[in-house]
């Protein structure tokens, strides 16, 4: 394959390598990143366009479902068409604005990712523990100002890791051994003292995520003491069902955020190439199994997706 020598050495430049020890290996590699991505892309667009002509899906549920699409379709934008560049052309090369500026939109992205979900398990508490009171209680007002807090808690917990970077020296090796500029691998190229960033960054994802899973687990434990109150089999299994979607996508975010986070500062022994396959796995399956998820639970979205996929 004919590569191109493009990559920039000066001072203000990074130098991302794609997956490190995998480099004769990244146009096969970008074959299932490029389709993750697109298929994300569609199924996250369908959901929105959907939700948006469908007046009958404007309702606080599926207000939750766009923010959701938004912030994935944020977060794998934020990194695929670069990754794709240094797979396919060897463009590995991002100034230091560029590569901050990265950073900012992948990690706001990934937080409000997790601002939503929480969100959503207090719709699914509200739906089975007050269900005559859901529509006075949830209203699409008060869902897009829920929208509004998470976003500017959001940014006020994430602005400081780019401005903190910014301030810091960094030494003549600009080499990142990754596909994007992750907050810790940005930081290990600095010549100065880093322990207020790996600090900062430690302590604010485990508070934030930590708060957001509580609440989480607050409201599943009260749902799942209303559910044990219902006599009827029938009823049981009806509740489950409007929150098998939601547990999903859970199941999906919160491991992988975990293990991604870890990694960077503890785990000197996974392998590079591991550890980078395995943190782009975490922010592409989510934005591409998302959708498929809702999509196959909820059965009026999936109605009105076959309104128009099917059209002759």
């Amino acid at each position: 394959m004919l590569v191109f020598n493009l990559t920039p050495s000066d001072s203000s430049t990074f130098i991302l390598m794609g997956i490190p020890g995998q480099e004769a290996a990244h146009i096969w590699i970008s074959i299932p990143f490029s389709m993750f991505y697109i298929i994300g892309l569609l199924g996250n667009f369908t959901v929105l366009f959907v939700v948006g002509k469908e007046k009958t899906l404007h309702k606080p549920m599926y207000l939750l479902l766009c923010m959701l699409a938004f912030t994935e379709i944020i977060t794998s934008t934020s990194i695929v068409p670069k990754a794709l560049l240094i797979f396919w052309f060897n463009l590995k090369g991002i100034t230091v604005a560029g590569c901050l500026t990265q950073m900012f939109f992948l990690h706001t992205g990934s937080m409000m990712h997790s601002a939503v979900l929480v969100t959503m398990a207090f719709d699914r508490y509200v739906a089975i523990c007050n269900p005559l009171r859901y529509d006075t209680i949830l209203t699409n007002a008060r869902i897009a100002k829920l929208g509004l807090v998470g976003l500017i808690r959001t940014i006020l917990f994430i602005l400081p890791l780019p401005l903190l970077l910014s301030r810091q020296p960094f030494c003549a090796n600009h080499i990142i051994p990754h596909t994007y500029c992750d907050h810790m691998a940005v930081a290990k190229m600095s010549c100065g003292d880093i322990t207020v960033n790996k600090t900062y960054g430690l302590v604010m994802a485990f508070i934030v995520i930590g708060l957001d899973l509580t609440l989480v687990a607050l409201s599943y434990g009260l749902i799942i003491r209303a559910i044990l109150r219902i006599n009827s089999k029938e009823a049981h299994q009806k509740a489950l069902n409007t929150c098998t979607a939601h547990i999903g996508v859970m199941l999906m975010s919160y491991p992988s955020f975990f293990f991604s986070t870890l990694t960077y500062r503890f785990g000197q022994d996974i392998a590079p190439h591991v550890h980078s396959i395995l943190a782009n796995l975490y922010l592409l399956l989510p934005p591409m199994l998302d959708p498929v998820i809702y999509g196959v639970k909820t059965k009026e979205l999936r109605d009105k997706v076959g309104k128009y996929t099917c059209r002759r």
